[in-house]
C-alpha cells in the first residue's frame, strides 16, 4: 500500500514516513499541499497523512478536493494538526479527514491509526471485489433467463409444448 506524507516541516515529514516504513508501507512525501495534490491526483496513493497548515492548499482543503472527486472518495485521510480544540477536531471531520491526530503525537499511536486505516482500505477492496462478482453472476442470470422460457407466475420453466 502507497501513503502520502504530507507536511511541510521537513523533519516531521521524515520521521512520519521512517515509522510507516516499519509498516511495509510504500511511503511518498510532499512539502506542499499543492505537490500533494499533485501526487493525488496522480493516483499513487491510497492514503494520505497531511498536515493542516501547509503553504499551496491547507490540509482541509486537501480533504476537501479529496471528498469531491469519486475517483478518490475512498482514500483514507489522517489529518495531523497542532490544533486540538474539538472546534477544530470537528472542522477537519467535517471537510473529509477520516482521523485526526493532534501533534506532537505518539509514533506508535499514529502506527495504530495508519493500521486501522490499511484494515478499512482492505474491507473496502473486498467489498468491491464481492461487488463485481455479484454484478458478474447476475449478468449471467439474466442471460440464462433470456435463454429458458420461465413462467411469471410461478416463476418455473414452463414447457411451450401445447402453447
Amino acid at each position: 500500500m502507497r501513503v502520502l506524507v504530507a507536511d511541510d516541516d521537513r523533519v516531521g515529514a521524515t520521521l512520519v514516513a521512517h515509522s510507516l516504513a516499519h509498516l511495509n508501507l510504500d511511503v511518498e512525501v510532499a512539502h506542499d499541499g499543492e505537490d500533494a495534490w499533485r501526487v493525488i491526483e496522480q493516483g499513487r496513493v491510497t492514503m494520505a497523512i497531511v498536515d493542516w497548515v501547509m503553504p499551496g492548499a491547507d490540509g482541509l482543503e486537501l480533504c476537501r478536493r479529496i471528498r469531491r472527486t469519486d475517483a478518490r472518495a475512498n482514500m483514507h485521510v489522517i489529518l495531523v494538526t497542532a490544533r486540538g480544540d474539538a472546534a477544530d477536531v470537528v472542522a477537519g471531520l467535517d471537510a473529509g479527514a477520516d482521523d485526526y491526530l493532534v501533534k506532537p503525537f505518539n509514533p506508535d499511536e499514529l502506527r495504530a491509526r495508519v493500521r486501522v486505516g490499511v484494515r478499512m482500505l482492505t474491507l473496502q477492496e473486498r467489498v468491491a471485489e464481492r461487488l463485481r462478482e455479484l454484478q458478474a453472476a447476475l449478468s449471467q442470470v439474466k442471460q440464462l433467463s433470456g435463454l429458458l422460457p420461465i413462467c411469471s407466475y410461478c416463476k418455473r420453466i414452463r414447457s411451450d409444448e401445447d402453447y
